[in-house]
C-alpha cells in the first residue's frame, strides 16, 4: 500500500475539493458540521451530526456484544433541554428564588443537579502521560507474522479497529505539546479474541532496567515539589542529579536530548514496544520479538528554537496537527514491524540482553520485518469520553502474545491496573465505551463502582450447576489464552544480572550513528539543559558521564558550560560500529499533510496564487493564505492567516507571491512584531517569518518581487533551500522536491569537530 510520491505532478495534479464542511476539508479546523447563524437560533431542532472526520467508539455492549445502535444515538438526544432524568426544563439561567431579589430556595433540584455534576466533571489526570491526543483507525495485517504467532489480528487479511493515544510523559494536562520529552504511543487493538494493548513510546529504551525504580525517575523528572516548577521539562537539578548518578539512564537521556525529544508531529514519530515480548505460533513454538511502528512520512523533528516559540504561540500544536491532518484526509499511517530473535534459554542476541529495557538491538543486526499497516482515519467525537478515559494496560494480551521476564515489564503489569482504579473510580473501567472489547465477555466479575452491565443468573462462581455450569473453561483449540509453560527457578535476590552493567556502549553507538547536524543538536540540548541547573556538582558529574560516551561530545558541552572537560575512565576504542537506522537525516519521504504558507497581498498576481494553492491541495498538502488582513483577498481567495496572527513555526515551507508592503496595522503599538515599520519596503512581520523559517532550515520560495522580502529579512537569494523564479507553479514544484527531505540541513554547515 505504498503511496505514490507526491513530487510527481505536484503542480499538474489538481483535484476537485469540496468546502471545509465536506468529506475532505481544504482548510481544517471548522468547529462544527454546520455553520452558525448570525442570530441565536430559536426553532427547536435535534442535535447537529458530527463532522465527517469524527466518530465515537463502536457501539458494543458492556459485555462485548455489537448492539447495532448508530453512534449518534449514544450521544445527547432530543431537541429540548432536560434534567439527567429526562425531564424537560423551561429555564436554566435563573435559580429558584423567593421573589426576584429573594434568597435561593433549597428545593431547587435543577440547580443542585447542575452544580453537582459540574463540581465532579474532572477526574484525576494521569501521573505520567497526562497530556495526550487520540484518534480512531484500522490495522490491516499483511499476514507476514502468521508464521510466528497465532494471534488472530496478525493473520493474513485481518482488519482490526484501533484507538491510538499519543502523549508527553512529564507534563500536566495543561502543559505544552512541544516540550523536550519522551512521547507515549499506545495502541488499543479491538481484536475478535479480546483487547490487545501495545503500550509503547517514541524511544525504544527506557531510563531504568527494573520497575522498582519507576517512582524514582518520575519523581526526579517531575517539577520540584517545593515550587512545582519547571513544568513539563527535564532542564532542572533533580532530573540531572538522578540520571548522572543512575547511569543506566544514560542511553534514554541521549535519545531525549537528541531531535527525537521534540518531534515535528505525532504523524512523523516512530513508536516502540520497548520490551521484548514472546510470540507463540499455532504449534506452540515461541519466538522473541521487539515491536516497532514506522511512520510512512518518515521521522522528523522540530528545531529547539521552533519548539520554544510554538510552546507560546500554539501549545496545542501536536494535537492540532493530528486532528487537522485527519480532517484534511491526509490520514497518518505507520507500518507495524517486528524484530525476531530465537527464544534461547539465556534470552540474549549477539551479546545483547533482550530483557534489558535500556538496550536496543540495532536494525543492522536484526531487521524490522513489516507485519501490518495502521491508518488513523477518524477524530474522536468527545475528548473526555475517548482520549481521556481510554485505559491501556500491558497485561491486555491475546492468545499468541506473552510476556518475558523483563523486570520493568513486570512492574508495569501491576502498575496499570492501580492507575485505572484511581482515575476511573473503580474496577469496571473496561465497560466505558472506548474500552469495551469487541469480543464476548463472560467474566463472573460483579458489582463495583459504575457497573453498567445488567448481569443475569445466580451463580457467578465456578464450579456451578445453578447457571447450567456456564461459563465454561476453554482449551487452546477454543481460543483460550495459555501462558507459555516455562520453567522458573532461582534464589530470591535483589540483584541485576552482570549483562545489565554496561551503560555506555550503546550511547556511544548512538552518538556515532548521528549525522553531524544531529550531533550539533545533541550538544546544544545537553548544554541548554545543564545550563538550567543550579548546582555545579550536578553539571560536573554529568560531564563525567558524557566523557565515557565520547570525548568530543563532552568537550563541546563543557565548553558551553564554561567548565573543563574531564577525561574518560579508559581510552575510547579505536573502531566503533554505527547504526545508520538511528539517524533521521538523509532520505526522502512523502509530503502528505504538510502545511504550506502562501504570503500575498493585493499587489500579487492572484491568478497565480490561486493556481499554486490548488496545486498544493492536489499534492495532498494544506495551503494557508497569509495576507495583511482577514476576509477575502482580491474578492476571490479566502485568507486563513494575517501578518499579525501568522508565525513561521506553523508552516513547513513558506512561499512569497511578491513583496508585501507594510499593512495598516504594522506598527508597534498594535503589533509588537511589526516594530517600527516606517520606511520599510516590506512588511516587517513578513520579514520576521522569512528570517525565522530560514534559521529553522525550512524551504523558502518566491516569485515576482519576492527577492526584495528576502533581502529585508537578511536571507541570501542564493542560499540552500531558497527557490526564486518567475513561475509560481515551477517554484512550488522545486520547493516540494526539497521538502521531501524535511529540511535544508546543509544550509548551515556543522562544526568541523562534529563531522
Amino acid at each position: 500500500m505504498e503511496k505514490s510520491h507526491p513530487i510527481k505532478a505536484a503542480v499538474d495534479k489538481v483535484v476537485d475539493t469540496v468546502s471545509g464542511r465536506g468529506e475532505r476539508a481544504e482548510i481544517p479546523g471548522v468547529p462544527n458540521s454546520e455553520p452558525p447563524s448570525l442570530e441565536q437560533p430559536t426553532e427547536p431542532r435535534e442535535p447537529l451530526p458530527p463532522k465527517p472526520d469524527q466518530r465515537g467508539p463502536d457501539t458494543f455492549s458492556p459485555t462485548g456484544q455489537p448492539t447495532g445502535v448508530p453512534q449518534d444515538k449514544v450521544a445527547q438526544e432530543g431537541a429540548y433541554l432536560t434534567t439527567a432524568q429526562g425531564v424537560r426544563l423551561r429555564d436554566t439561567d435563573h435559580s429558584l428564588k423567593a421573589g426576584p431579589r429573594g434568597p435561593v430556595l433549597l428545593q431547587d433540584h435543577h440547580l443542585r443537579e447542575k452544580v453537582m455534576h459540574f463540581d465532579h466533571e474532572r477526574i484525576p489526570e494521569r501521573v505520567v502521560h497526562a497530556r495526550g491526543a487520540g484518534a480512531h483507525g484500522v490495522f490491516r495485517s499483511y499476514g507476514t507474522a502468521a508464521n510466528v504467532t497465532r494471534a488472530g489480528f496478525l493473520a493474513e487479511g485481518a482488519e482490526t479497529a484501533v484507538f491510538v493515544r499519543f502523549s508527553t510523559v512529564l507534563g500536566s494536562r495543561g502543559s505544552a505539546d512541544t516540550v523536550r520529552d519522551t512521547r507515549g504511543f499506545a495502541t488499543k487493538f479491538y481484536t475478535g479474541e479480546g483487547v490487545f494493548d501495545l503500550v509503547g513510546n517514541n524511544i525504544p529504551v527506557f531510563f531504568i532496567q527494573d520497575g522498582i525504580k519507576f517512582p524514582d525517575i518520575i519523581h526526579a523528572a517531575k517539577p520540584h515539589p517545593d515550587r512545582e516548577i519547571p513544568q513539563a521539562q527535564s532542564a532542572h537539578d533533580t532530573f540531572w542529579d538522578f540520571v548522572s548518578l543512575h547511569t543506566e539512564a544514560t542511553f534514554h537521556t541521549m535519545w531525549n536530548m537528541s531531535d527525537r525529544g521534540i518531534p515535528r508531529s505525532y504523524r512523523m514519530m516512530e513508536g516502540f514496544g520497548v520490551h521484548t515480548f514472546r510470540l507463540v505460533d499455532a504449534q506452540g513454538k515461541t519466538t522473541l520479538v521487539k515491536w516497532h511502528w514506522k511512520p510512512k512520512l518518515g521521522v522528523h523533528s522540530l528545531t529547539w528554537e521552533e519548539a520554544q516559540i510554538i510552546g507560546g504561540v500554539d501549545p496545542d500544536f501536536h494535537r492540532r496537527d493530528l486532528a487537522d491532518a485527519i480532517e484534511s484526509g491526509a490520514f497518518p499511517e505507520w507500518e507495524l514491524g517486528i524484530q525476531i530473535f530465537p527464544d534461547t534459554p539465556d534470552q540474549m542476541f549477539e551479546g545483547i540482553d533482550l530483557l534489558d529495557s535500556t538496550k536496543i538491538v540495532p536494525e543492522e543486526l536484526a531487521s524490522v520485518q513489516p507485519v501490518g499497516l495502521l491508518t488513523l482515519n477518524a477524530n474522536p467525537s468527545n475528548f473526555f469520553a475517548e482520549t481521556e478515559q481510554v485505559a491501556f494496560h500491558t497485561g491486555h494480551l491475546v492468545p499468541g502474545i506473552d510476556v518475558t521476564d523483563d523486570p520493568l515489564l513486570a512492574a508495569r503489569l501491576f502498575s496499570y491496573l492501580d492507575t485505572q482504579i484511581t482515575r476511573l473510580a473503580g474496577p469496571n473501567f473496561a465497560q466505558i465505551p472506548i474500552n469495551r472489547p469487541h469480543a464476548p465477555v463472560n467474566d463472573m466479575l460483579r458489582d463495583g463502582f459504575h457497573q453498567s452491565a445488567v448481569h443475569r443468573g445466580v451463580a457467578p462462581y465456578k464450579p456451578n450447576s445453578l447457571d447450567g455450569g456456564c461459563p465454561f473453561h476453554a482449551g487452546a483449540a477454543e481460543g483460550a489464552y495459555v501462558e507459555v509453560p516455562l520453567e522458573v527457578a532461582g534464589r530470591k535476590v535483589r540483584e541485576a544480572p552482570a549483562s545489565y552493567a554496561d551503560h555506555f556502549s550503546q550511547p556511544r553507538l548512538f552518538w556515532r550513528s548521528l549525522s553531524p547536524v544531529e550531533r550539533e543538536h545533541l550538544v546544544s540540548a545537553y548544554t541548554f539543559e545543564l545550563s538550567k541547573c543550579y548546582e555545579q556538582a550536578v553539571k560536573e558529574r554529568t560531564l563525567h558521564v558524557l566523557a565515557e560516551i565520547d570525548p568530543v561530545l563532552c568537550e563541546q558541552v563543557a565548553d558551553g558550560l564554561g567548565l573543563p572537560a574531564p577525561q574518560p575512565s579508559q581510552p575510547p576504542a579505536a573502531h566503533l560500529p554505527s547504526s545508520p537506522a538511528l539517524s533521521q537525516v538523509g532520505r526522502e519521504w512523502p509530503v502528505d499533510g504538510r502545511i504550506i504558507g502562501i504570503v500575498a497581498d493585493d499587489s500579487s498576481d492572484l491568478g497565480v496564487v490561486g493556481a499554486v494553492r490548488q496545486a498544493v491541495l492536489g499534492a495532498g498538502m494544506t495551503p494557508l493564505i497569509i495576507a495583511p488582513k482577514g476576509g477575502m483577498l482580491g474578492g476571490s481567495l479566502a485568507v486563513q492567516r494575517t501578518f499579525a496572527t501568522a508565525r513561521s513555526v506553523e508552516f513547513d515551507a513558506i512561499l512569497l507571491a511578491g513583496a508585501p508592503v507594510p499593512g495598516k496595522d504594522a506598527y508597534g503599538a498594535r503589533d509588537a512584531k511589526a516594530g517600527d515599520a516606517a520606511g520599510a519596503g516590506v512588511d516587517p512581520r513578513v520579514a520576521l517569518m522569512v528570517g525565522e523559517a530560514y534559521r529553522h532550515a525550512k524551504v523558502l520560495g518566491g516569485w515576482g518581487a519576492a527577492e526584495r522580502a528576502f533581502v529585508q529579512a537578511g536571507v541570501p537569494a542564493s542560499a540552500a533551500g531558497v527557490v526564486l523564479g518567475d513561475d509560481g507553479e515551477a517554484v512550488l514544484r522545486d520547493a516540494v522536491a526539497l521538502l521531501a527531505r524535511h529540511r535544508v540541513w546543509d544550509r548551515f554547515p556543522p562544526a568541523a569537530e562534529l563531522t
